[in-house]
């Protein structure tokens, strides 16, 4: 386990009050434990712009009833097999499906995989989760 340090942090009144607010909606234990998560996610943000190996997913909902996206959407995968490490296939009802794909790369890669899966014709929704391999946090 890592060394635990503490430190005084000093903030205007009326910002801890709505902090404690939203991380009392949130159910964290600790001031400590929100402001620890809160500072990987900005270590986070910085693995992603600095384009290293990072990891992350890609969620697609469209309707697989569209001609040829199914197959536009794995031949697109299958161009991007070095990124792309599981996908999982749910259908949601007897016309839509959604898609997660999982991710481990570059990160200008994953986001090039992510603006060319969201721009194909035929998806009705698109986002990309980022984090973390867990090797810089």
């Amino acid at each position: 386990m890592e060394e635990i340090i503490r430190f005084g942090v000093s903030i205007e009144k009326n910002v801890l009050n709505k902090f404690d607010e939203m991380i009392k909606k949130e159910n964290y234990p600790t001031r400590s434990k929100a402001i620890g998560d809160l500072i990987r996610e900005s270590l986070i943000k910085r693995e992603w712009l600095k384009g290293g190996e990072v990891t992350g997913a890609i969620t697609l909902v469209y309707n697989h009833h569209r001609r040829e996206l199914v197959d536009k959407l794995t031949d697109i995968q299958h161009d991007y097999h070095n990124i792309v490490i599981s996908t999982l296939h749910i259908h949601l009802d007897y016309d839509n499906c959604l898609e997660i794909i999982a991710v481990k790369g570059n990160a200008k890669d994953i986001v090039k995989l992510s603006n060319l899966l969201k721009s194909t014709k035929g998806i009705k929704h698109s986002s990309m989760i980022v984090t973390t391999t867990g090797k810089e946090v």
